[in-house]
């Protein structure tokens, strides 16, 4: 999902989780109107990454466990390798047992998402929300979490809101919001060639027009 801020797509993600309901209309998971399944339930498959992270007031280790009560040290270690984690929170005072102050303010922006990333990846969902989820993370990070990212994506739906154009070019379908409507929708080609709303985003982003 692209599109210029406060045009709808972090609405989308949110309604598509049940976070809110629908007021008009229904969406359907699987063929059933998720108005009917208890939220709880419906939210043990899903794991979302937001912009702002929510961090708890306990050690590096516990955070990202929290994807999965119960997963050994060594699965949230290799969830923290995939994710791009592991080599800051290696370089950390206590490493894995350093603690995490409330909210997460002894970290940088970029390290609070990297670990919220390794969450959802511990969590191995069935339905994946992301919203930009590296937006403070720079360009080399992102490009090694976008590896750990093609293999957690796989064969699970995921929904991708980015305002980096470059880490949804393998999308099998971009939609572009504006105003709350879908105005275009295709792979990163097929809008590219229409040369549109898509096209002219890319191109001012990559200063190539």
């Amino acid at each position: 999902l692209v599109g210029p801020s406060g045009s709808g797509k972090s609405t989308v993600a949110r309604l598509a989780a049940r976070l809110w309901d629908a007021t008009d209309g229904s969406i359907e998971v699987g063929g059933v109107d998720i108005a009917g399944v208890d939220p709880e339930v419906l939210l043990s498959d899903y794991s979302m990454v937001f912009q702002d992270v929510t961090l708890f007031d306990d050690t590096v280790m516990e955070n990202i466990r929290y994807g999965r009560l119960g997963a050994t040290d060594e699965e949230v270690i290799q969830a923290a390798k995939v994710a791009s984690a592991h080599q800051f929170i290696k370089h950390m005072p206590g490493q894995y047992e350093t603690a995490i102050r409330s909210g997460g303010t002894n970290l940088s922006q970029g390290q609070r998402q990297l670990i919220a990333i390794a969450r959802a990846i511990l969590a191995d969902p069935g339905i994946l929300i992301l919203d930009e989820a590296t937006s403070s993370i720079d360009t080399r990070t992102e490009v090694a979490i976008q590896r750990g990212l093609h293999n957690l994506t796989r064969n699970r739906t995921t929904f991708v809101i980015a305002h980096r154009l470059k880490t949804i070019e393998q999308a099998d379908r971009i939609y572009v919001i504006e105003h709350g409507k879908i105005i275009e929708e295709g792979s990163h080609r097929e809008l590219l060639s229409r040369k549109g709303f898509y096209y002219r985003l890319f191109m001012s982003q990559f200063k190539l027009a």
